[in-house]
């Protein structure tokens, strides 16, 4: 059986807006290579997770471990982190190699080497054909690939993708589901997937921590939460609206792949 590092320990965080609690007391362990999915609609708590994770936020106690280090007072770009954002947040008026290239090159460690590591990286994502041009000559799916490849250039530890395919059409959202995955294999990413749709958490997860209210409710692989549902919200959440969209979930083996019968 293989034994699995954790790359990241997440310890009573608390935040509260006024007299609304956001984030109830949340703990969870990220393990190494792990692609983990915060699944839970909108106003649980997810994405401000997520923005304490990165150092956007802070929260109002509890402890982000990373490396054996509490990381909860560093700045975002000492956190060994990157984001990727629902909006891309692509410059406009750079191309693609230069989107990429930019943040490189405000780095001291990879300032010589900007171009190259931009270019491998955008190679990988099989974007080379597309370094010359602007974001809005590109698709919504290609512009979130550029944005994937921006993060995955600065070598991050851990990456976080706050709703990364939500804002695209249904075959492109199909389109970036095998390539994330693909991705995640290529690179042994760590990455910790905010998202509010169950197929989106259950086909690409290897765990799925389902939230709800500031509150985990559960934290399993996906074969874990249908077929032991923790609460009714699960059933609910989870197990009811997969299975309005599929009659036969008995076969799945995780991470989107089948076993035959």
């Amino acid at each position: 059986m293989e034994i699995l590092n954790t790359k990241l320990s997440v310890k009573n965080i608390t935040k509260t807006y006024g007299d609304k609690t956001v984030l109830n007391n949340v703990s969870f362990d990220l393990m190494e290579g792990e692609f983990l999915s915060i699944l839970g609609p909108s106003g649980c708590g997810k994405t401000t997770l997520l923005r304490i994770l990165i150092g956007l936020e802070n929260a109002d106690s509890g402890e982000i471990i990373k490396g054996g280090k509490d990381i909860s007072g560093l700045a975002s770009f000492d956190r060994g982190m990157g984001i990727v954002f629902q909006n891309y947040a692509l410059f406009p008026n750079m191309t693609v190699l230069q989107n990429v290239q930019y943040a490189l090159t405000l780095r001291k460690d990879t300032k010589k080497q900007a171009k190259e590591i931009a270019l491998k990286t955008l190679e990988q994502v099989g974007l080379m054909d597309q370094i010359n041009k602007k974001p809005h000559q590109l698709s919504g799916g290609q512009q979130q690939r550029v944005a994937i490849a921006r993060t995955l250039a600065m070598n991050p530890d851990i990456i976080l993708l706050d709703e990364p395919i939500s804002a695209l059409d249904v075959t492109n959202r199909e389109i970036m589901k095998a390539e994330l995955k693909s991705l995640q294999k290529k690179f042994n990413a760590t990455m910790l997937f905010i998202t509010h749709d169950q197929e989106e958490a259950f086909f690409l997860s290897d765990r799925i921590m389902v939230m709800s209210e500031g509150n985990i409710e559960q934290m399993a692989t996906p074969l874990e939460l249908y077929s032991n549902p923790a609460n009714d919200y699960i059933k609910e959440f989870v197990v009811e609206q997969l299975d309005k969209k599929y009659q036969d979930l008995s076969r799945y083996t995780g991470r989107g792949t089948y076993e035959d019968k």
